[in-house]
């Protein structure tokens, strides 16, 4: 894996160590000198992770906010004896969406815990009405995978009156740690910018157009990726010009319409920039129906679906920035420590790997 400077990832991939061992390790979901040797997030047969599929924690990016239950307000329990509701934003229909969704119930009955679950299909104001059911069918505490960072206010009024945990998995919900939510597990988004920006300059040798295909408005992925990627261009790439920037929502169907759109009014273009996999596929569509050959445009994606990387080794898609998400084995493992009275990190980010021509075909068995 050709790494950022910034960000070293260990190999073999470890984690740290997700609940107290002694009095000394304090910061309890934090990437701390508490490790947990060798064991990977996916740990044994909670969700069947491999080594190489399995969530780690960033040590470097771990803030030193904590939450513990009394802080946060409501009761302490013993996880094996609470209801868990877990609500999806996103149809099934994508493979983020289909692993996240299956590593949340793989570790629920791995632990046998009691899962509710929900799916908003997109459309935010059902997820609101969706989360409060799952409160109204007894959900004590909640994982949340949230469509939008904004507009949480009617639920975050319920769950604070209650006292139920909230954490949120991938995305935010803008809101006060230890207030409105207990943690946020999920990638560096601006990070993952920066270094797909880094693949296109390397794509590019410094010079061209590039276009961005951006995610949904109105939450921090998309925000924080094109943040990222736009400052690394502007400081290390000025030869580099963003020429396009317009949404795909995330989809494939999205991916394709834009770039469509993007190659007749461009034919030139140097680069795309896809903020998630299904774009960058939809993409490669768009391109082979207007007659570009692999690498005629250089590709850079985040996600690490297997359904890119093999577009890497077939030599449409320059390189893809993982966003693991596998988040089954932290979230409950964050909902069990808070419930027993343990601190929690309230910005626990995970490290990501990335995909190109150099490791995909070896590597292209850890993709999703």
């Amino acid at each position: 894996m050709n790494d950022t400077p910034e960000h070293a990832h260990p190999s073999p991939r470890s984690r740290p160590r997700l609940l107290t061992v002694a009095a000394a390790c304090t910061l309890v979901l934090l990437a701390t000198a508490c490790a947990r040797g060798e064991e990977p997030a996916g740990g044994g047969d909670g969700g069947g992770d491999t080594e190489g599929q399995a969530q780690v924690l960033d040590e470097a990016a771990a803030g030193d906010q904590t939450c513990a239950i009394d802080q946060y307000g409501g009761q302490g329990y013993d996880l094996s004896d609470v209801k868990v509701g877990f609500s999806q934003s996103e149809a099934e229909s994508n493979p983020f969406r289909i692993t996240e969704t299956e590593s949340i119930k793989a570790e629920a009955q791995e632990r046998g815990v009691e899962l509710i679950t929900s799916n908003a299909q997109s459309d935010f104001s059902r997820q609101i009405t969706d989360v409060q059911d799952l409160i109204s069918q007894g959900a004590e505490v909640l994982i949340i995978a949230p469509l939008n960072s904004d507009g949480w206010k009617p639920v975050l009024d319920e769950t604070r009156e209650r006292g139920i945990p909230i954490i949120t998995v991938d995305r935010a919900i803008n809101g006060t740690a230890c207030e409105d939510f207990v943690t946020f597990i999920g990638s560096d988004f601006a990070e993952q910018g920066r270094r797909a920006a880094d693949k296109t300059i390397e794509a590019l040798d410094g010079e061209g157009e590039v276009a961005i295909l951006l995610g949904t408005a109105g939450n921090n992925v998309t925000t924080q990726r094109t943040e990222g990627f736009k400052e690394r261009i502007g400081a290390e790439a000025p030869g580099i010009e963003i020429v396009f920037e317009q949404s795909g929502d995330f989809t494939r169907e999205g991916g394709q319409s834009v770039t469509e759109q993007l190659v007749q009014s461009d034919p030139g273009i140097d680069a795309i920039y896809a903020q998630n996999d299904e774009m960058g596929i939809g993409a490669v569509t768009a391109l082979e129906g207007a007659g570009k050959g692999p690498g005629d445009v250089a590709i850079v994606t985040v996600d690490g679906t297997r359904g890119a990387v093999e577009y890497i080794i077939d030599g449409w898609i320059h390189a893809v920035i993982e966003s693991n998400p596998r988040f089954g084995p932290l979230a409950f493992e964050a909902a069990e420590a808070f419930g027993s009275g343990e601190e929690v990190g309230t910005n626990l980010i995970i490290t990501d790997r990335e995909y190109d021509a150099s490791n995909a075909e070896a590597e292209v068995g850890d993709a999703y």
